[in-house]
């Protein structure tokens, strides 16, 4: 079944639908005539302005907190899938708001997966990180104690029939929040240009990237799965040489006038990112696009041996540690003129 078949006459819910991923994934879903799509998401300007511009008779807005689970309970009958984006995402007030995001990313995706439990939703899609990992930030943490509740749940769905998987995210590049469109601003106004570090790396995707990983999960998922997408990694000084190179005329800045300034690494910051720990790497498999990562709860033995079954006949090959392919300038060009800057 294709993915357009997959979503068709379904009731799919987001939450964190007015988000820069939730916004493209309703928008998304909507092409592929849906009964009905469901749109949640606490900040209420942006909300307002997404469904003044879609004015789809088959999406329906929401004000609301995944927080509050009374408010939001009603929201979700009849879905039949979930996508479950809302979040606070960003480091530095993470950190010094360590409640406020234990409140959203844990309680909240607690709150989630009860109601899509007694709801008895199909399959739920939660949005992770690659911060998830090994993590150094409250952010990171929080989003690995999600992570585990969605693979966790799926013991529980033997009783309810619902699939809960995982989607374990890199930079979405020109997201809101990410460092593109930071150094956009900051190329306009003349600089300097901020970078933490030199040897700073981060793995990349698009958002077209994370949206055809995101709805294709929706499909294959079997329950307990974390899925990556294959990604290069992207060189934030690099990023910034180009952007500088590319966008400083644009904007009226003669050759060199643009400077950059290293600022230091923030709290719980690394250099690099993993996506896979060395633990999960013994249980991984992969297609040709995405690595899947499958879960080690003993009751979910069964969706491991099904993975082993495909790796058997060929389908999909185990995992094996391969060295990282670096994005250059040509790739970052091609992403700057993916999201119109060029």
């Amino acid at each position: 079944m294709g993915i357009i078949e997959f979503y068709k006459n379904k009731t799919v819910l987001v939450t964190g639908g007015a988000g820069s991923i939730g916004e493209a994934l309703v928008r998304t879903l909507l092409k592929f005539n849906p009964q009905h799509v469901v749109l949640i998401d606490n900040n209420e300007a942006a909300t307002y302005d997404l469904e003044q511009d879609l004015r789809s008779s088959r999406l329906s807005t929401f004000i609301a907190d995944i927080r509050d689970k009374e408010r939001i309970e009603p929201l979700f009958e009849g879905a039949d899938f979930v996508f479950h984006l809302a979040a606070l995402k960003n480091l530095p007030m993470c950190e010094s708001n360590p409640y406020e995001a234990v409140k959203t990313n844990i309680l909240g995706t607690e709150n989630v997966i009860d109601i899509c439990l007694r709801e008895n939703v199909k399959k739920v899609v939660f949005a992770s990180t690659g911060k998830a990992v090994q993590p150094t930030t409250v952010y990171g943490a929080s989003k690995l104690l999600a992570e585990r509740f969605i693979t966790i749940a799926n013991v529980r769905r033997r009783d309810y029939g619902t699939r809960f998987a995982s989607v374990r995210f890199g930079n979405v590049l020109g997201s809101r929040g990410s460092v593109i469109p930071l150094f956009r601003r900051q190329i306009e106004r003349g600089g300097p240009v901020t970078i933490t570090h030199e040897d700073m790396v981060r793995p990349g995707i698009v958002l077209s990237q994370a949206l055809k990983l995101i709805t294709s999960v929706g499909e294959l998922a079997r329950g307990g799965e974390v899925f990556i997408l294959k990604m290069r990694l992207f060189r934030i000084a690099e990023i910034a040489k180009v952007m500088i190179e590319e966008l400083g005329p644009k904007y009226g800045h003669k050759y060199g006038a643009v400077k950059t300034e290293m600022i230091g690494i923030k709290e719980g910051e690394k250099l690099a990112e993993q996506l896979i720990t060395e633990r999960e790497q013994q249980r991984t498999y992969e297609t040709d696009e995405m690595f899947v990562i499958t879960p080690d709860l003993k009751e979910l033995a069964d969706v491991r041996r099904f993975y082993r079954d495909l790796a058997a006949k060929g389908e999909i090959k185990p995992y094996v540690l391969r060295d990282p392919v670096f994005a250059n300038s040509v790739d970052i060009k091609r992403v700057l003129k993916s999201l119109g800057y060029l």
